[in-house]
């Protein structure tokens, strides 16, 4: 069986992952696996170039075909803030709360026809010293309030409505979530490829 490392320290996106992956006869290997305890700087202008770090730094530290990403969100009405800043929004390494009370702040008197945003991911795969790149993004709405259900490392979730589920992304099932997932649509563009790795 094919391993497919998964660069990233958050349990929430290797969960994700490895639901989006659970058909595929693949080896799903965390950094935790490795004891991989290095970090990336994420200090790149923007979303691709911090995945493309990220990728080829623990694909050549760990010699297997590595995925990594980088995304968060971008707010139309903050000229698309926090964009590749996310978790260090005011300058510093912000907590969940933090975040979803700076947004609100900056936000505050703008009516919810003008607090479009978007969820915007880039997934990279680094495999045999090559660089595949895909997009996407999930289009919502930043709610004047968030819901109480905050999930630990997604603080935008509780506050991003997505009109056609009628739902914020917090409060959604798993299979609802995986439905309209920006990170599953990214994934996907890049499966010929990956099924082509493992056959």
């Amino acid at each position: 069986m094919k391993k497919l490392l998964i660069a990233t320290k958050n349990s929430g996106k290797v969960s994700e992952y490895k639901i989006i992956f659970k058909d595929l006869p693949l080896k799903i290997i965390t950094l935790g696996d490795l004891n991989i305890e290095a970090g990336v700087e994420e200090d790149r202008r923007t979303f691709e170039e911090n995945a493309i770090k990220k990728a080829k730094f623990y694909s050549e530290l760990s010699g297997l075909p590595t995925l990594a990403e980088d995304g968060g969100i971008e707010i139309d009405y903050l000229n698309g803030e926090p964009g590749v800043k996310s978790r260090r929004w005011p300058g510093y390494e912000a907590s969940d709360r933090e975040l979803i009370d700076i947004a609100l702040e900056k936000l505050k008197g703008v009516p919810l026809k003008k607090r479009s945003a978007q969820l915007r991911v880039v997934t990279v795969l680094a495999i045999d010293n090559e660089i595949k790149i895909s997009k996407w993004a999930l289009r919502g709405t930043i709610l004047k309030k968030p819901i109480k259900k905050i999930i630990l490392g997604y603080p935008f979730r509780s506050l991003f409505y997505i009109p056609k589920m009628k739902k914020v992304l917090a409060e959604m099932s798993e299979k609802e979530e995986m439905s309209i997932s920006h990170r599953k649509r990214a994934i996907e563009k890049l499966l010929p490829i990956i099924k082509k790795m493992i056959k």
